[in-house]
């Protein structure tokens, strides 16, 4: 069938856009909110089309400072050990995430660079099974057995359960003995934040335009100057790896770039730096009768839309 129209309706709110579709009025809508995926899915007429999207969602901590502003312990920075920052990362159980408050619709993840991007393997993907057991050994190593209070910083107006991924956590570490105050906020205040360090936790989410290792490096893990670090909230900074993730932008043998990758996300995953949570999934809602394909980018790209 020929289109000679198309009609862009911006619809903030997802229970109006859900409606929207229901109903008729569209016939095409993103983001359908993952509690009203059933309801799409049985329509008659109506399909759900889903594929991963180009971000993944993680926690950052400030791991550089000597003392945490927003914390109970006095003269020094709990998330500078790496026992705890060990113990946060298997205390988070993702899997009961992506059930519970994701309703299937997330996939577990063990780094912070999403399955489109160059340097991504299975192997660092790999996000760990959860063991309190063993995290709570981890905090009572590092001189946290009685543990600690912190604040959470979350979106709530960004991810796909933003709030709700952080109320999750704010449970989990409480097992570990890590009592966790969450502030939620849109996504205007809750930003700057980060890009102005002004919180010691936070939940953030990132996707990555060149699908190249070098984006994340650049934003979230190189030390903060005037070129570099611009979101790395958590004041990690290695003179020795800033200047390994600087050689790649001139390296032209791409077999030994990718083996400088592969060293550098080693170093970063030994740091544990972040805390992945998951891949975020897209949900588009759509009268069954349209063919299309859905974009990593979240873009509708209509020059692949076609009607049976």
């Amino acid at each position: 069938m020929e289109v000679t129209e198309i009609v862009y309706t911006p619809i903030t709110n997802g229970a109006t856009r859900v409606a929207a579709l229901l109903s008729g009025e569209v016939d095409f809508i993103q983001d359908v909110p993952v509690q009203d995926i059933a309801r799409v899915a049985s329509s008659d007429g109506l399909d759900v089309r889903t594929a991963l999207q180009n971000r993944v969602i993680f926690f950052g901590m400030n791991v550089g400072d000597d003392d945490l502003a927003t914390d109970n312990v006095d003269g020094r920075n709990p998330f500078s050990d790496i026992r705890v920052r060990q113990a946060i990362n298997i205390a988070i159980n993702r899997n009961a995430i992506k059930k519970i408050v994701m309703r299937d619709q997330s996939q577990p993840a063990g780094v912070i660079m999403p399955p489109f991007v160059n340097g991504w393997t299975e192997a660092l993907d790999r996000s760990p099974d959860p063991d309190i057991a063993v995290a709570r050994a981890l905090m009572a190593e590092a001189g946290d057995g009685d543990g600690f209070s912190i604040r959470l910083n979350c979106p709530n107006d960004r991810y796909v359960n933003d709030e709700s991924i952080c109320r999750a956590a704010v449970g989990m570490l409480a097992r570990i003995g890590i009592t966790v105050t969450m502030e939620a906020l849109p996504k205007a205040q809750h930003f700057p934040l980060i890009t102005n360090l002004k919180t010691d936790f936070y939940l953030l989410g990132w996707g990555v335009q060149t699908h190249d290792s070098e984006h994340i490096f650049n934003f979230l893990v190189h030390s903060r100057d005037d070129k570099y670090g611009s979101w790395n909230g958590t004041r990690f900074s290695d003179a020795g790896l800033d200047a390994r993730i600087e050689a790649l932008s001139t390296e032209i043998d791409l077999d030994k770039r990718d083996r400088m990758i592969a060293k550098i996300w080693q170093a970063v995953q030994d740091e544990q730096i972040y805390i992945p949570i998951h891949h975020q999934v897209l949900n588009w809602g759509m009268k069954s009768n349209i063919q299309t394909i859905v974009a990593s980018d979240d873009t509708a790209k209509f020059k692949y839309f076609s009607f049976d």
